[in-house]
């Protein structure tokens, strides 16, 4: 069962990620009227909601845009830095929008950013000891107890990371509509750029969810 789910669900993340792809390169043509690239829509959205200690800068790869809450930075890919269509708007805003959270102190992203350390160390070894503790199940249980328990920490960490991304994605989509920053055609290919890259964490946290009934169903009949 639990092979036949992994598959599904490997399946759903495939395909949620290909209509991504596909969404972003559809609207990556529609260039924008009002000329801005990412980092002007960027800036501005920062000065609209009074932070001036954010710096902007662009960084190599795709699809690597995030905000950095420690050194204050939003990263923006270079295609998304650069361009000027409604996909760059929507990416730079969104990315804008968890730096708005930041500064406004919202609970989700203060509870996601205490569990960052906790996650960081435990992705490196909670596989390998879950492996082990499976592996050990008769002699040793509470070895995989103790995967489970760390596997745990990092399922919670995608569930929490679900309000954060949909939140920014509305105070995004909020302020390009409010500033008049994208014709209505624009702003519904921003909006809908935006709901295919949130649907990627949906189905991360019910792979990670799966997984980790997965591993406590093993534990449970250990016997």
């Amino acid at each position: 069962m639990y092979l036949i789910l992994a598959g599904l669900l490997m399946l759903v993340s495939w395909l949620v990620s290909n209509r991504l792809k596909n969404k972003f390169e559809l609207y990556s043509k529609l260039q924008l009227q009002n000329g801005m690239s990412g980092k002007e829509i960027a800036e501005r959205m920062l000065s609209d909601h009074g932070i001036y200690d954010v710096k902007v800068i662009s960084v190599e790869g795709q699809l690597t845009d995030h905000y950095n809450p420690t050194d204050k930075t939003v990263n923006l890919s270079e295609a998304v830095y650069n361009q000027r269509n409604a996909a760059a708007a929507a990416v730079a805003a969104h990315e804008c929008g968890h730096a708005v959270q930041h500064a406004t102190a919202y609970s989700w992203l203060e509870m996601r950013s205490k569990l960052v350390p906790v996650v960081s160390v435990a992705s490196n070894y909670v596989q390998w000891i879950l492996i082990g503790g499976i592996l050990m199940i008769k002699t040793f249980p509470q070895l995989l107890l103790v995967g489970i328990v760390i596997f745990a920490a990092t399922t919670l960490f995608s569930i929490i990371t679900l309000p954060v991304e949909y939140d920014a994605s509305n105070r995004a989509l909020a302020w390009l509509e409010n500033k008049q920053m994208l014709n209505r055609e624009e702003h519904d290919g921003a909006k809908d750029a935006l709901k295919w890259a949130a649907r990627t964490y949906v189905v991360a946290a019910i792979g990670s969810i799966a997984t980790l009934l997965y591993y406590v169903m093993i534990y449970m009949n250990r016997r």
